[in-house]
């Protein structure tokens, strides 16, 4: 890919209708789940990416037999009960904080030794409280750049878990603050049915669920799993299994959410096939605040379509993003063109995802001429015309899909490293290519 990507203006409203690949979140909940179930378990509508293809070549280094069918979305993976089918080994996880976080909890739950390389964007993401749980557990973890980050050689617990007696009745006991990420969660749910006398979690953070707890908790249920909340602790039974036979993923609604935006700045109407409102993923609340907004939802049998208000008639907003964050940058690249300011709020921890993105929306706008405000857990941006500049993506392919649907908006837009959009969507700019010469600039 070119090393930028200049926006094509558009003078009429979108008419679009496009498919975008499947859920990455879904995909690597997916990948994970089949490799600790135990037998061969076929995935349908699977995400290739950057970040699902570092988690493929992973599982592939740790010895699980796995076949991949990328024209027909599919991979086969043969789990191993729980096991990991090497006892030592390496696996480089790039820049995907899902496959770091659920693979070092899984090795540090398994029995083995194992190197775990990351790139230096994920090196610097928050890892601490993973580690601290699994050194309670008895893994050992030797540092190899900075202490509490990735890479580690990390060696299991695995030996004591299987032979710890937690006690009649007592699950083994984890602690853990999620505050920074509720990936960490995630990944020692998903590992759960390592854990022979079963799995409690009691959360110490203020924020103890979250959408994507919940897309995880729903996927370990369809994989035969049930996890208990009481609104504290999390708990899952002695003797948990995952058995499936076929799995099928959902389109990535997190993806879709930029062409909605697209309906939105230019007053037409996009369609994303085989998005549906009965679907897990949190982003789905993207499209109230559109609706809030002044646009209009229609679901109809093939997807969801959203029609966008006339020019000069969408709507400011103040809203609490914390539940659906990755929306916040497709919020912020539409907020020039609202009525009355828009304010993002209850965002903090997006400071530390792949860039700093507050500090990458207000960054951006600014250099589009774009009066805005950063706080520590949010964004006040003012309405404006954006004008020409180049949009740094500081390698955050979020940043690069929202701010190119800014410049649909205005003249002169260029995207910096469009290439980074391959961590989850690597078409993307060949597709917002296909449907700007459609509609015409």
């Amino acid at each position: 890919m070119e090393d930028a990507y200049a926006v094509k203006k558009l003078n009429r409203p979108v008419q679009w209708v496009t498919e975008v690949p499947g859920s990455k979140s879904i995909t690597n909940r997916a990948l994970l789940a089949a490799a600790l179930s135990g037998g061969e378990v076929k995935l349908n509508g699977v995400l290739f990416s950057d970040d699902s293809r570092y988690f493929l070549s992973s599982l592939q280094s740790l010895g699980f037999p796995v076949e991949i069918r990328e024209g027909q979305k599919q991979v086969m993976v043969a789990g191993c009960g729980g096991r990991i089918p090497h006892r030592s080994g390496e696996v480089y996880v790039g820049s995907a904080g899902t496959a770091a976080r659920f693979l070092t909890a899984m090795l540090g739950a398994a029995e083995g030794t194992y190197v775990i390389q990351a790139s230096p964007q994920m090196q610097k993401r928050p890892m601490r409280p993973l580690f601290e749980a699994l050194l309670s557990l008895g893994a050992e973890v030797e540092w190899l750049g900075e202490p509490w980050h990735l890479p580690v050689r990390i060696t299991g617990a695995g030996a004591a878990v299987e032979s710890a007696d937690p006690g009649q009745g007592q699950e083994t006991l984890l602690e853990l603050d999620i505050s920074e990420s509720t990936q960490f969660l995630s990944a020692f749910l998903l590992i759960a049915p390592m854990f022979a006398h079963g799995l409690r979690i009691h959360i110490t953070s203020r924020k103890k669920d979250g959408s994507y707890i919940r897309i995880t908790r729903q996927m370990m249920k369809a994989f035969g799993v049930d996890v208990r909340f009481d609104g504290t602790d999390y708990v899952v039974q002695p003797g948990a299994s995952y058995h499936r036979d076929t799995y099928q993923i959902e389109p990535d609604v997190s993806a879709a959410c930029y062409f909605y935006g697209a309906a939105a700045v230019t007053g037409g109407c996009a369609k994303v096939l085989h998005v549906h409102s009965d679907g897990m993923q949190g982003d789905l609340k993207f499209l109230e605040v559109l609706r809030q907004m002044g646009g209009k939802i229609l679901e109809e049998a093939d997807g969801i379509a959203v029609t966008g208000p006339q020019p000069g008639m969408l709507r400011g907003i103040s809203v609490d993003m914390n539940d659906f964050s990755d929306q916040a940058l497709t919020l912020a690249a539409i907020a020039p063109y609202a009525d009355s300011p828009v304010e993002i709020r209850n965002i903090a921890h997006i400071r530390k995802q792949e860039s700093d993105r507050i500090h990458a929306i207000v960054s951006n706008l600014r250099r589009a001429g774009i009066s805005c405000e950063a706080y520590p857990d949010g964004v006040r941006i003012k309405p404006g015309q954006p004008k020409g500049c180049r949009i740094e993506t500081f390698e955050d392919h979020r940043v690069a899909m929202a701010f190119a649907v800014m410049g649909l908006g205005a003249e002169g837009i260029v995207i910096e490293n469009p290439g980074c959009c391959r961590k989850t969507f690597e078409n993307y700019f060949e597709i917002l290519d296909r449907l700007t010469q459609e509609s015409g600039s």
